[in-house]
């Protein structure tokens, strides 16, 4: 699906040993290969898969300087002469190869064979069910901010019946003789219901934090990183873990798309440079749907990007939960009446025998992940209706506040 993709290319010369010499030409890297295409001939030189490589480093020597190598099985293959510089290329191949291992390490050694589409199916539902559970963790945190928000106003509304009983006291002081609060006694201190301190305890959750690649203002000072997701924003680190910098959900203008592995972040300035950083990483996919739903106003998908989902001017994300379905809808139809096709009712013999079936054991598991997906969408629901009340309760409020401290600052121009 998305092997042909590429994340990255770089102009370069590969070491033919064949015949002893350099060739110029273009040095790509996608999703799960990395690929070497001569400029003269067009000729695919070098095409070998991530999870085969066993060793990448940065050599020289007096012959070759400041050169590449890529040990794939037993094979070194050199490359030297690129572009922007030796270290960027360095940084990314070895990030993503680096994930590659990783991934296919949880996945289990072996576990890469062809998969029933029941398997398939249940694999992208799971991926829907997690997206769908940091959906509900984001609102979840901006419920609690709204609760933060109420429990300000309410104190506010306190402070503000306090300094209307002080602007009455001072309109009509005990101690004047045609007050009608003569021989009226100090007002009590009354004490504070809720003092609405901040629980350290409560604190930020991290929705996500994956390692990147990152580029500020120069292609050449790519260095590898983190990008953590909060609710209220997200944080950029250094490989030491020192906070490079924090983006408040606020401060962010745009967040372009440009690959499904590639975003860029920028903050504008007037009078002096924008702060952009530009985050490339093998695990980008899993963060663009958690920054889509956070940034939905200031998101933007560029063409390769929307390519990748599927057709210009569409959602990734409902592009995927539109195939989810479409998929569900024919896999299970495929369970409850095997002599029918999962696709079209149209077909050849030979793709009816080709057509993989759902066991009962996978349609029984799909069930269990529907039924956990609709519990999520209904809780999703329910918390987005009480923050629609919270909302409807915070813009009533600051009308209340606003009104009173305009009366309050004309009573107190009179006084003086």
């Amino acid at each position: 699906m998305n092997e042909d993709i590429r994340i990255h290319s770089w102009p370069c010369s590969y070491y033919l040993d064949t015949s002893k010499q350099w060739i110029p030409g273009k040095l790509s890297l996608t999703p799960v290969s990395i690929k070497f295409t001569a400029d003269k001939t067009g000729e695919l030189l070098v095409d070998f898969h991530l999870s085969g490589i066993s060793e990448i480093k940065k050599e020289s020597s007096h012959l070759i300087f400041s050169s590449l190598t890529i040990l794939e099985k037993s094979t070194k293959h050199w490359f030297s002469s690129l572009h922007p510089n030796r270290n960027v290329v360095f940084n990314i191949l070895e990030h993503f190869w680096r994930e590659q291992l990783l991934s296919s390490r949880e996945a289990g050694a072996g576990a890469a064979l062809e998969s029933s589409k029941g398997k398939e199916l249940t694999g992208m539902l799971e991926g829907s069910q997690k997206r769908l559970e940091d959906t509900a963790k984001v609102l979840h945190s901006q419920g609690e901010q709204f609760d933060n928000i109420m429990r300000g106003l309410h104190k506010i509304e306190g402070d503000m019946d306090v300094a209307d009983r002080l602007l009455t006291e001072l309109e009509s002081p005990s101690w004047w003789p045609f007050s009608t609060k003569l021989w009226k006694t100090p007002l009590e201190a009354k004490p504070k219901e809720s003092s609405a301190a901040p629980d350290p305890e409560t604190q930020e959750g991290v929705l996500l934090r994956i390692p990147v690649i990152i580029t500020h203002r120069t292609d050449s000072s790519a260095k590898p990183g983190k990008l953590t997701l909060l609710p209220s924003g997200l944080e950029i680190e250094d490989c030491n873990s020192q906070l490079l910098h924090r983006f408040e959900s606020r401060d962010v203008d745009d967040i372009r798309v440009h690959t499904p592995y590639e975003i860029s972040v920028r903050q504008r300035f007037i009078g002096k440079p924008d702060t952009s950083y530009r985050l490339l990483a093998a695990r980008m996919p899993e963060a663009i749907p958690i920054l889509e739903m956070q940034f939905s106003k200031k998101i933007q998908f560029l063409e390769d990007a929307l390519g990748f989902a599927g057709g210009a001017g569409k959602s990734p994300r409902a592009d995927l939960g539109a195939s989810i379905w479409q998929a569900a809808t024919g896999f299970l139809g495929a369970a409850v009446n095997p002599g029918l096709p999962a696709g079209s009712a149209e077909g050849t013999d030979k793709e009816q025998v080709q057509l993989q079936k759902i066991s009962q054991e996978e349609a029984k598991e799909l069930r269990q992940i529907l039924k956990k997906l609709k519990g999520l969408a209904l809780e999703t629901e329910a918390e987005l209706e009480r923050q629609d009340e919270a909302l409807d309760s915070i813009s009533s409020s600051v009308d209340r506040a606003t009104l009173t401290i305009d009366r309050q600052n004309r009573r107190m121009r009179k006084l003086t």
